[in-house]
């Protein structure tokens, strides 16, 4: 057992991010938070400390009941942190999820303002947030090119 222990390191270890490199992106992306607070992926965590993880729409939560620096097994994860996620946020696991797909024919070129109203308006009407990579993947898919916006906007 590890006195003090990288947060990016104790959530790869308790087996919360896949890879200590996705914890790292995670920490830096604001994505991580311990006892309310945003941190650096070198933070150290201490028994007692609750951390807020989010993965997708749920943030999990966890309460450190003790450090370590080394990863493993699921069966003993409980002895390191206690998972302390509130049910309503693992209902949205349960959730159906709302998906539709605007299809352009390839090669149409990009859409014209009023098809982009449309898109908005749908978008609006759905009323949730969607990711970045599912923005841009759908972006990308509609033959839409977002480093050029601001003239997008002035046709």
């Amino acid at each position: 057992m590890a006195e003090e222990v990288r947060i990016d390191k104790y959530l790869w270890s308790i087996r919360v991010y896949k890879t200590r490199s996705d914890a790292t992106d995670a920490c830096k992306g604001g994505k991580v938070r311990i006892n309310g607070s945003d941190i650096k992926p070198s933070k150290t965590v201490k028994p007692g400390d609750i951390i807020t993880a989010r993965k997708g729409a749920v943030s999990y939560r966890y309460k450190v009941l003790a450090t370590i620096d080394k990863r493993q097994g699921a069966k003993l994860v409980p002895q390191y942190a206690e998972n302390i996620t509130p049910q309503e946020e693992l209902d949205k696991l349960k959730s159906p999820v709302e998906t539709f797909f605007l299809k352009r024919d390839r090669g149409a070129g990009r859409p014209t303002k009023k098809e982009r109203r449309q898109m908005d308006s749908l978008w609006e009407s759905l009323n949730f947030d969607v990711p970045d990579d599912v923005a841009a993947k759908l972006a990308s898919d509609l033959g839409i090119d977002g480093s050029d916006d601001e003239d997008f906007y002035d046709e």
